[in-house]
């Protein structure tokens, strides 16, 4: 067996329900069914909106080479929810998204995509783009991480950062502020030199007029 060597400081953490620990993990004695329970709450973390799982992606996600039988399990004790479209049979995580989506499905409300679903991107972590991008990390900015991961997604994170480090404004205030007018006004799928350079002149106004009402 290879030695694992161990957890990194970069690396992006899953958050799971308190349920799993306080219930679950007593409970669940097969190992396969651990398998695609995690790996469910793991999809579920990553992805937006209701995307279904099929067997054929628990076996990659999981290692396992017939899942079928864990899935079975994870079926029966509930923490999977599984429903028949025609020839394909779908999973969702037990909560309130995925009993939703079952609902729909059932009901001829909403038909998933044949397509398979591509794996969640595996993101870098917040505080490493801070310390990489903007400068060394603060126990008052590493909060202020924490709270804009639960109020942005990750991808504006990632752009505003990113932006912040181009117009070399490498400070938290300025990444947030880019963050609340794309949650006020909408976020473009991309920035154009004409909002940059719109957002610079911006800038030297403000400091223009600072300076003479100082």
């Amino acid at each position: 067996m290879p030695t694992f060597p161990g957890f990194t400081a970069s690396e992006t953490f899953t958050p799971l329900p308190d349920t799993f620990f306080h219930r679950l993990l007593r409970e669940v004695d097969d190992l396969g069914e651990l398998k695609v329970t995690l790996y469910a709450l793991w999809w579920v973390a990553h992805t937006e909106g209701p995307r279904p799982l099929r067997s054929e992606d628990f076996a990659e996600g999981t290692g396992l080479t017939d899942p079928a039988q864990a899935l079975e399990k994870a079926v029966a004790r509930g923490t999977l929810l599984r429903v028949r479209l025609e020839s394909e049979t779908l999973y969702f995580a037990n909560t309130p998204r995925g009993r939703a989506a079952v609902e729909a499905v059932r009901e001829g409300r909403w038909r998933p995509s044949s397509k398979t679903p591509t794996p969640p991107p595996v993101r870098p972590n917040i505080f490493r783009l801070y310390e990489e991008n903007i400068g060394p990390l603060t126990p008052l900015i590493a909060d202020a991480l924490r709270d804009a991961e639960t109020t942005y997604p990750p991808d504006w994170i990632e752009e505003a950062i990113a932006i912040a480090a181009k117009m070399n404004k490498r400070n938290w205030r300025y990444v947030e502020a880019i963050l609340r007018r794309w949650k006020e006004e909408g976020h473009a799928e991309k920035q154009t030199r004409q909002d940059v350079e719109q957002a610079r002149r911006r800038d030297v106004e403000e400091k223009i007029r600072r300076f003479l009402e100082g």
